[in-house]
């Protein structure tokens, strides 16, 4: 008489809000099928947390501490780190890799909705549709847009990509079906890689200088900080648009602010550094800059894309398959 095999044992770890947030009852309800699992039982600390020795799955997000050597110690069991949420660098330390932990992320989920901001805000900026709804705000009347803004409008205009990170390449699938032309830059892709997505690989210089559009989606490596400074931001075309879903650090905020204030160049910035930038930023009320609080990524109802992610990761895990978004150790070093 066969007997059904014992399920493995998870526990949350990550910020309670943040659990509240991806897992309603009935992703909650869809889990407990799968694994063992209090609900209730959030670890935002894991001094506190009793019976970790038995866990075999942490199902992480937001806010989970850092799975070092001392707090692995106290979970001999685990396997397996299912990531609710996108970069896995701020708790996977080497400590999981020396143990062969299997590491998973819905990073590629969450890049869907930083991708479709990217693109609106692509196309909008080659429409000028802020600076259109700005002016019309302020006048309430028609006035010559083509004769204020020779040239606006999307068709074969030039978008520059920077990095082909997962957000990149969703934003280069998004932006194929529209009259672009599009370049790429990227130090760790090939020529021949970069033509079979459809793109011309060139080098950061030339794409800034050629672009109407220049959209960041480079990792925050050390190598990558200020990757935009006053002589690449200089580069830009006159009327040029700079879209930054990325990292605040890729550009240097002193030398954007004194682009944008010369009125030579548009913003749209998702991101900055520091982040929140201070009250006295003029990029605040600049005409020119958009600034949004880091909302291109995943929030409201987009949540639940990362939950369904990382339930089906758990599904594989527990059938004995292999995750379809891992991560590993090497990858670590030329992602966010």
């Amino acid at each position: 008489m066969s007997s059904t095999p014992p399920r493995p044992r998870a526990l949350f770890a990550m910020g309670r809000r943040h659990r509240d947030a991806l897992f309603p009852s009935a992703a909650v309800d869809r889990l407990t099928r799968l694994v063992d699992i209090d609900p209730h039982v959030v670890a935002e600390d894991f001094a506190p947390v009793p019976h970790l020795a038995a866990v075999e799955i942490l199902i992480t997000s937001w806010g989970c501490p850092p799975l070092d050597d001392a707090v692995l110690t106290r979970m001999p069991a685990l396997k397996a780190v299912v990531h609710a949420a996108g970069s896995v660098k701020h708790h996977v330390t080497d400590a999981c890799w020396d143990r062969g932990l299997l590491v998973s992320t819905a990073a590629a989920a969450n890049a869907v909705p930083v991708a479709e901001y990217t693109v609106a805000a692509i196309l909008f900026a080659n429409k000028r549709v802020l600076e259109i709804g700005g002016l019309y705000r302020e006048h309430r009347n028609a006035l010559d847009w083509t004769a204020r803004f020779p040239g606006f409008g999307n068709y074969r205009r030039t978008i520059g990509l920077v990095g082909a990170s997962l957000v990149g390449r969703r934003v280069l699938e998004l932006l194929r079906p529209h009259d672009f032309d599009i370049l790429l830059a990227d130090p760790h892709l090939d020529p021949e890689a970069a033509r079979s997505m459809g793109v011309r690989l060139v080098e950061l210089d030339e794409l800034l200088a050629a672009s109407d559009v220049v959209s960041l989606h480079a990792p925050a490596l050390p190598e990558t900080y200020h990757l935009l400074d006053a002589r690449r931001l200089s580069l830009l075309r006159d009327g040029a648009t700079l879209v930054n879903t990325g990292r605040g650090s890729l550009i240097d905020t002193e030398s954007l602010t004194a682009e944008a204030l010369s009125g030579r160049i548009h913003a749209v910035l998702d991101v900055t550094e520091p982040e929140v930038l201070p009250a006295t930023s003029p990029l605040y009320s600049l005409p020119n800059v958009l600034l949004t609080p880091h909302i291109a990524g995943s929030l409201g109802g987009e949540l639940l894309r990362i939950t369904s992610s990382a339930l089906d990761e758990v599904e594989r895990y527990c059938s004995g398959r292999e995750f379809a978004y891992p991560v590993t150790r090497a990858a670590l070093t030329t992602s966010a």
